[in-house]
């Protein structure tokens, strides 16, 4: 048996003490080996970016020096995956830790609870300054709009100084709103809104103050729409091609500032740059990377995605890691790495801290990961995936060898019959433990005390568009 799979923790029903010991665990790293003054934070999330929809995995086409370089210099992972295969919920996961169906953001448009506490908000009560650049997505409208200072539920109530944000995605001149006031930007998306994000970090850097800055971008989302100088770039393509590979390079070419800026302010070496996208590919087969399903499916192709972590001072020696990881892991993960300080954790986290294998001292994962999404249902660990759909009253589960099938041709649940019994098992625990989350048993008052939100119902092909 692997480790993921004996080392499960049911924290659903431990003390939140307990929880907290086993989440947030006290740093993994002796005292000299810790940088002096804390770490920068950079989260940088792409949108509807496939596993494949970069040259370092293969991709035929495409065109990504800046990800490749940063892959070859830092963690690169073969397993990283998003929480969910649709944006909305695996942003919410970034910013809590926890699976989105516990507070009720299971699909696009949900918003994020205020009662959640959220990375943003401890990050700032560490003593950081803290920026949203990009596409927010969580406060339950789903508009293709700038976010206004009278939205309820702007960055800025999550715990964003300042912040530059858009409800949904954005394109070629989009337009975002400055801490509440729209204003449009210039040229492509993905190099603007950088742009915009390191006017934060300067005034970060010449007041000596460390920083957390989120960058979401909003491609490459339909409608596909690229500068002319990256579409330049695949003159031989279609012009659907130019348009979708063009947006993945104008994402390269922000990628590429960002890591040249760090270095000519000199916090590159103390800074944590953390690349993911949101959820897999939509757009062809050499997008997911040949991988089973896509976006809006729990198969490989939906969940599986890029994810680089780059942090010089303690990332010296550039690696590809095949242990699995997710975006529930980021906020443990960056808490530990700043030592942060926790005030009353809502609780149970999905989520462990990455910690252990930046750092060198192990290559399992200690924790099963758990996706729901709908009628479909996943768990896995370092060996094993199983799948579930519900749909039409299946609850036949499959299992694959994820990591010698990863493209999941062949169920073996009949060979492994002891393994599947026992993910089902710990995967109907996981749902129950939901299930209380859902009535609001996680927070101090026991139950929920902010309304729900119900996005507006969508047609059949949302996901498209959403």
């Amino acid at each position: 048996m692997t480790i993921g799979r004996t080392a499960f923790l049911n924290i659903a029903g431990m003390s939140a003490a307990s929880a907290v010991a086993c989440s947030f665990a006290t740093s993994t790293l002796d005292a000299s080996e810790q940088e002096a003054s804390k770490p920068n934070v950079i989260l940088v999330m792409t949108d509807d970016q496939g596993w494949g929809d970069v040259a370092y995995n293969g991709h035929p086409t495409l065109k990504t020096p800046n990800l490749d370089a940063m892959a070859a210099s830092g963690i690169r992972f073969d397993r990283f995956y998003s929480a969910a295969p649709v944006c909305t919920p695996t942003r919410a996961s970034v910013m809590t830790g926890r699976n989105p169906n516990r507070y009720h953001c299971p699909r696009v448009g949900y918003p994020l609870r205020k009662q959640e506490l959220t990375l943003a908000q401890i990050m700032k009560q560490n003593g950081y300054a803290t920026g949203h650049f990009g596409k927010w997505h969580l406060d339950g409208t789903g508009d293709n709009k700038p976010i206004l200072q009278d939205n309820p539920l702007n960055p800025g109530v999550f715990g964003f100084d300042r912040w530059s944000s858009s409800s949904n995605f954005f394109d070629i001149d989009g337009k975002l709103g400055r801490n509440g006031k729209p204003f449009k930007l210039e040229g492509d998306s993905s190099v603007a809104t950088v742009k915009e994000s390191l006017e934060f970090l300067k005034e970060c850097v010449k007041d000596k103050k460390p920083f957390f800055s989120v960058v979401w971008f909003g491609s490459p989302h339909i409608p596909h729409r690229a500068a002319d100088e990256d579409k330049k770039l695949y003159e031989n393509c279609t012009e659907e091609q130019k348009n979708y590979f063009g947006e993945i390079s104008g994402i390269d070419r922000a990628v590429g500032i960002i890591r040249t800026e760090l270095r000519n302010m000199n916090i590159a070496d103390n800074t944590i740059l953390w690349f993911c996208s949101d959820n897999g590919g939509d757009f062809d087969k050499d997008s997911v990377g040949n991988l089973k399903g896509g976006k809006a499916s729990l198969h490989e192709g939906g969940i599986r995605v890029p994810g680089i972590i780059e942090w010089p001072s303690l990332i010296n020696k550039p690696r590809t890691t095949a242990m699995p990881a997710f975006t529930s892991d980021i906020m443990p993960t960056v808490l530990e790495a700043v030592n942060a300080k926790v005030p009353s954790p809502v609780l149970p986290l999905d989520g462990i801290s990455l910690m252990p294998l930046i750092s060198g001292k192990t290559e399992k994962r200690d924790k099963l990961m758990f996706f729901w999404y709908g009628e479909q249902y996943a768990v896995m660990d370092d060996a094993y995936k199983l799948y579930l759909s519900t749909k039409k009253g299946n609850e036949s589960p499959s299992l694959y060898d994820i990591v010698n099938d990863p493209k999941e041709t062949k169920d073996i649940s009949a060979e492994k019959k002891e393994i599947t019994q026992e993910f089902k098992q710990k995967l109907d625990e996981w749902v129950a433990s939901v299930k209380l989350s859902q009535e609001g048993k996680d927070y101090p008052e026991g139950k929920l005390t902010s309304p729900d939100f119900e996005p507006k119902k969508k047609g059949k092909k949302a996901n498209k568009k959403e």
